[in-house]
């Protein structure tokens, strides 16, 4: 399935949740002078503007970046990026998690975005062009396969599909099997979206029992719209990193107060 565009849904409530964290994660990496290697499977165009017909046309980023920006301290690593890119692309700009993958690592670090939309990819590597990271136009999931394990064998794997099948849920539990046995020592972030339907369940069930020493994180918020069917946001952690599971609480506080 190739139509999924995230341009309708950046910078939404699951958004904050995923690239608070994700900042959060690569600030953390980044504290020791380590290389390190970041790959994402499924990167979108990188950059967003929130000004935009089909992101306003939904009004999710306003129900999101909007609401939770000001509640979020200043100094965390993902208020300091938001910050940067406007000053750099514009006061509506939004970064997706290519970027602030880019912005947060360093030039011996390594990154390597797949996206397999050819829109979507023709606007990663025009976002992308001037930054140190490598595009692939690609299948993410093959890409991974692979790039694993990678050199530096240190550093984050975020898989984020589009989920518009059954068959992203399906074939997670066995695919992130494969990709810790592969490697072991990454951190392996898996982001999930819960819906009405609760269609997430049996994955993360599968997921738990396979990795007892996972962090799974899950906020809960209201739908941005009459209708809308996503009702929470979901990450998933293999080998979370020293103070995740308590960053991760204090952003869901935030998420409680809505």
């Amino acid at each position: 399935m190739l139509s999924y565009q995230h341009l309708y849904h950046a910078g939404n409530l699951a958004d904050v949740h995923k690239h608070a964290l994700l900042a959060w994660v690569l600030d953390y990496l980044t504290a020791k002078d380590k290389p390190l290697t970041y790959i994402e499977s499924h990167a979108g165009r990188g950059l967003y503007d929130l000004s935009a017909p089909e992101a306003v046309k939904t009004g999710e980023a306003a129900q999101g970046i909007g609401r939770l920006e000001a509640r979020i301290d200043p100094d965390h690593p993902y208020r300091r990026i938001l910050e940067r890119v406007r000053l750099a692309r514009g006061a509506d700009a939004y970064p997706g998690s290519p970027m602030i993958a880019a912005l947060s690592l360093r030039d011996s670090d390594s990154v390597h975005l797949a996206e397999a939309h050819p829109q979507e990819h023709a606007a990663l590597a025009q976002a992308m062009a001037e930054l140190p990271v490598r595009v692939h136009k690609a299948d993410g999931f093959a890409k991974i396969q692979e790039l694993t394990p990678p050199m530096p064998r240190r550093g984050l794997l975020l898989v984020d599909p589009s989920y518009e099948t059954a068959e992203d849920y399906d074939r997670m539990p066995k695919f992130f099997a494969q990709v810790a046995r592969k490697w072991n020592v990454g951190i392996l972030m898996l982001w999930y979206p819960i819906l009405t339907d609760a269609r997430h369940r049996a994955m993360v069930a599968s997921l738990v029992t396979a990795h007892p020493g996972a962090l799974c994180h899950e906020v809960r918020f209201p739908p941005a719209r009459d209708g809308h069917r996503m009702v929470g946001s979901g990450l998933f952690v293999i080998n979370p990193p020293w103070g995740m599971a308590e960053e991760a609480a204090r952003l869901g506080r935030l998420f409680d107060a809505l």
